[in-house]
């Protein structure tokens, strides 16, 4: 029985064929593949290079943001231990028409940055500086607790 003479549409009726030979394997695959935002997120994280130093008393992370304002940066602490570094880096809006670029190599859109902090890290005392188009956040450390002294205990003659 043809069933475009019952007013079925030949597309659809290739795609649920196509979706019924689906394996299981090749679903599963489509399903676990990366997202746009993932990848796009991906990109900014790799397009963001950054130092990081441990100091005793502090770590420190030192990244280049030239000509971007302290608005434009965004500094986060999530789930209480990773340190979200973000951003945008927008196009300068010209107000003449007639500019035409003939060379654009300077990196425009999103950037971010994630770090897993250590335990040790003060969560509650973190500093964010830019200057001269170098951020540098200030992670303190949690001073290390204090040795236990070992308890004497008089003996007592019985």
């Amino acid at each position: 029985m043809d069933l475009r003479v019952m007013g079925w549409d030949p597309q659809l009726l290739r795609t649920l064929h196509q979706l019924m030979d689906t394996s299981d394997e090749a679903v599963e695959k489509s399903f676990s593949a990366p997202s746009r935002t993932y990848v796009r997120d991906a990109k900014a994280m790799a397009s963001t290079p950054m130092d990081v130093k441990e100091l005793p008393n502090s770590y420190v992370f030192v990244i280049d943001m030239p000509g971007l304002k302290s608005s434009d940066i965004k500094v986060q602490v999530e789930d209480d231990n990773v340190l979200i570094i973000s951003g945008e880096r927008k196009r300068e809006e010209n107000k003449e028409q007639d500019i035409k670029y003939l060379r654009m190599e300077r990196r425009i859109g999103k950037f971010m940055r994630k770090f897993v902090l250590p335990e040790n890290a003060n969560t509650d005392s973190i500093s964010a500086v830019c200057q001269d188009g170098v951020l540098t956040v200030t992670v303190n450390k949690v001073p290390p607790p204090e040795p236990k002294k070992p308890k004497t205990i008089e003996v007592k003659i019985a």
